[in-house]
């Protein structure tokens, strides 16, 4: 039986594409308030995430076109879920013990849920990371990261 116009639309990974594109926008519109310094970043992140989705949604109704049925969006529940109460828990880590602390410890507890466990490897991941992020932003541009409720800043 031939797939109807709505089933294509349906798909899962149709369906992140657009919800990333409009959720990306809602954010992108703040952007412009903010000094460009300040904007830089987190424009051109979003407008790097709305483009990957852009492709995502396109590479996803090709194979829609094509016949291919619809992967099932993740095969590991558990494993989502728990991505996105790390993202949570991030955030709200940001804002009670700062950015640094909180990226610390970030890094690689969603690299070792996700299965790398190398802890020399999780540690040069960290350090890379981190340390290009002072050196760009603190160092480079002047530009303070939140240091959390707790160290009252």
């Amino acid at each position: 039986m031939p797939e109807s116009r709505n089933s294509r639309l349906a798909r899962p990974e149709t369906l992140t594409a657009v919800g990333i594109i409009v959720v990306a926008a809602g954010f992108l519109v703040p952007t412009y308030d903010l000094r460009a310094i300040s904007a830089l970043l987190p424009a051109a992140m979003l407008i790097g995430l709305i483009v990957l989705s852009v492709f995502l949604l396109l590479a996803d109704q090709r194979k829609a076109s094509a016949g291919e049925d619809a992967a099932p969006m993740t095969t590991s529940p558990k494993r989502v879920i728990g991505a996105f109460l790390m993202i949570v828990s991030y955030a709200l880590a940001c804002d009670f013990v700062g950015f640094y602390i909180s990226t610390v410890v970030t890094i690689p507890l969603v690299a070792w849920t996700f299965g790398y466990r190398s802890p020399v490897g999780l540690l040069i991941a960290t350090v890379i990371v981190v340390g290009t992020i002072w050196a760009i932003f603190d160092f480079g541009m002047s530009q303070d990261f939140p240091t959390g409720r707790l160290w009252g800043r």
